[in-house]
């Protein structure tokens, strides 16, 4: 021992640092670390803290310690150092290939049949394999969905909107260089002949594409920037909304927004059938029609104007020349809500009704969501996206279950769900989101629920005649969102909108085109406004609203 140097080691002052070089004026912080850069090679003297007055040898359970971490470091550097040579070589080794690859040169041969563009849906094509000799040549476009590389093969799956189609690259289009440096979303043009797939095998639509040539359009980055490191089905969801762009290809995404277009359609046609036609009112008002609270404001040319809340004042004016009408276009909500079924843009669907009874309106009610589902549902591919979206979906039975305000308040009670301030429910509350959806969940059924108070409801609802505490006015909830309409019969009596306006202090001179409805010919007559984002909440089994538009508006987001 007299031999071997003496290191120092300070615990309280020392460094383990390369400025330390473990002499008495410059100590190392751990025995660990001293060992680790001089071994048995010295003796190690220790001190707890300057106070002490002398150094002390390392106690021998200090030095195993130290002795065995220095061992282990040693190990992990060796193993990093196998690591670093093998990726080296690996690296190398690719390199090579891709030097290889790049010298292949893809060119389409002009000699085979000339190949026809198709989308990937068409199911009109030919395929070698199912009863003939040769499928038809085609050439198709679209994006990388899927990729992989398996036995000097290459299989993408394309997409293209429409559809998906496996594609098969062998030989040298196999090895070439845009062929092994491809990365999913890569925008391609693919050309070959289509096969069915053999026996055993699955790709989409029962059928894959031999290609005989390809070319990538536009290269998509991989790396970090690669879209499977931006995006991830369970990542974050404020990440994700502020990659919607990419979110978007995904096959949930773009699901429901095929079931959007859709469902749309088919409101469309519905309306057509039961001849309601069609308007378009204006976005920019000067009037509110669900309340002050709610609006967004903004300057129109020096005037104050506000976006629209409810085309339904509009719609009520243009009963008396066109009949029927609806409309589907964006209203607006400034409230400062953050649940999962509150956007402060959406789609209303809207329609009014005239000459009507309030039953009128709810058989209405019934006969449109489900014969807008009827046609959703016969088209086989949307169909089949409902299915895996929402595995348990069921046709709504109807008559659906009629509930009364009064009843509900009482089923609340009886069920011990109490109301916001966590007292029982009672006549005149405003049922709050989560006991409304409670209720609906527990029941399981499409609700109509109907006859509120009139001081919960809109000005120009209609009075129950048999109770004029209560308006003849309907929300529909369905399970798992809650309310995705509401409705009423309209005032219809000239004195009683005026006293209406009094009640509610609202100055009835900026509504003087809607008054005149009920001094120019008033009727009896109703309407409703259908949030789209809801009700697609609820066909497809999405936990919030924000998954069922394209570009999600609500408190805090404006972007993309």
């Amino acid at each position: 021992m007299a031999d071997k140097p003496s290191i120092y080691v300070d615990e309280e002052k020392g460094l383990d640092a390369e400025s330390a070089t473990g002499t008495e004026q410059s100590p190392y912080k751990s025995v660990q670390h001293a060992f680790l850069q001089h071994g048995d090679s010295a003796q190690y003297q220790v001190r707890k803290s300057a106070e002490e007055p002398e150094w002390k040898p390392a106690a021998k359970a200090a030095l195993k310690k130290a002795a065995n971490y220095a061992d282990a470091q040693k190990k992990k550097a060796a193993k990093e150092k196998d690591l670093a040579i093998r990726l080296q070589k690996e690296e190398e080794g690719r390199q090579k290939v891709l030097d290889e690859a790049k010298k292949i040169e893809v060119k389409e041969d002009t000699s085979l049949p000339e190949a026809k563009k198709m989308k990937l849906d068409n199911k009109d094509v030919q395929l070698r394999g199912a009863g003939t000799d040769k499928g038809s040549r085609v050439r198709v476009f679209g994006r990388v969905h899927r990729y992989r590389q398996q036995k000097g093969l290459v299989f993408i799956t394309l997409r293209d909107g429409y559809g998906f189609m496996q594609c098969i690259l062998q030989g040298d289009l196999a090895k070439s260089y845009d062929a092994i440096t491809l990365q999913r979303e890569s925008s391609m043009e693919i050309v070959g002949e289509l096969a069915q797939v053999p026996e055993g095998a699955h790709a989409p639509d029962n059928r894959e594409l031999h290609a005989d040539y390809f070319k990538v359009l536009f290269k998509a980055p991989g790396g970090d920037d690669a879209i499977t490191n931006k995006v991830q089905a369970k990542g974050d969801a404020q990440t994700l909304l502020d990659l919607r762009h990419l979110t978007l290809r995904g096959e949930v995404a773009s699901n429901v927004m095929f079931v959007r277009d859709a469902v749309e359609f088919a409101f469309h046609q519905v309306y057509r059938e039961v001849r309601c036609r069609k308007v378009s009112p204006p976005a920019l008002v000067q009037t509110q029609v669900e309340g002050g609270a709610t609006l967004f404001k903004f300057d129109y040319y020096g005037e104050q104007a506000f976006l629209t809340q409810s085309s339904q004042l509009y719609l009520e004016t243009v009963l008396p020349s066109m009949g029927d009408v609806y409309c589907i276009e964006k209203s607006f909500r400034a409230e400062k809500s953050l649940t999962r079924r509150h956007l402060s843009e959406y789609t209303h669907v809207e329609a009014e009704l005239d000459y009507i009874t309030f039953d009128d309106l709810l058989v209405h009610l019934e006969e449109v969501m489900c014969r807008v589902i009827e046609i959703t549902m016969s088209d086989p591919k949307i169909a089949a996206i409902i299915k895996e979206l929402n595995p348990e979906f069921q046709m709504p039975q109807r008559p659906f279950m009629r509930m009364k305000y009064s009843e509900a308040i009482d089923w609340l009670v009886e069920h011990n769900i109490p109301n916001e301030e966590d007292q029982p429910h009672k006549f005149g509350d405003d049922i709050a989101e989560a006991a409304e959806r409670r209720m609906t969940d527990i029941i399981n059924r499409p609700i109509f629920l109907t006859h509120f108070p009139v001081e919960i409801k809109a000005f120009y609802m209609q009075k129950d005649k048999e109770d004029r505490r209560v308006t003849e006015s309907v929300d529909c909830l369905m399970p798992g969102v809650g309310e995705i309409v509401g409705g009423s019969m309209r005032m219809d009596d000239y004195d009683e909108l005026m006293a209406a306006y009094e009640r509610e202090g609202i100055d009835p001179k900026p509504y003087y085109w809607y008054t005149d409805q009920r001094r120019y010919g008033s009727s009896p007559h109703g309407g409703y406004g259908l949030g789209l984002e809801r009700f697609l909440a609820w066909l497809c089994k999405q936990h919030t609203v924000r998954d069922c538009c394209l570009y999600p508006r609500y408190m805090g987001r404006c972007t993309p």
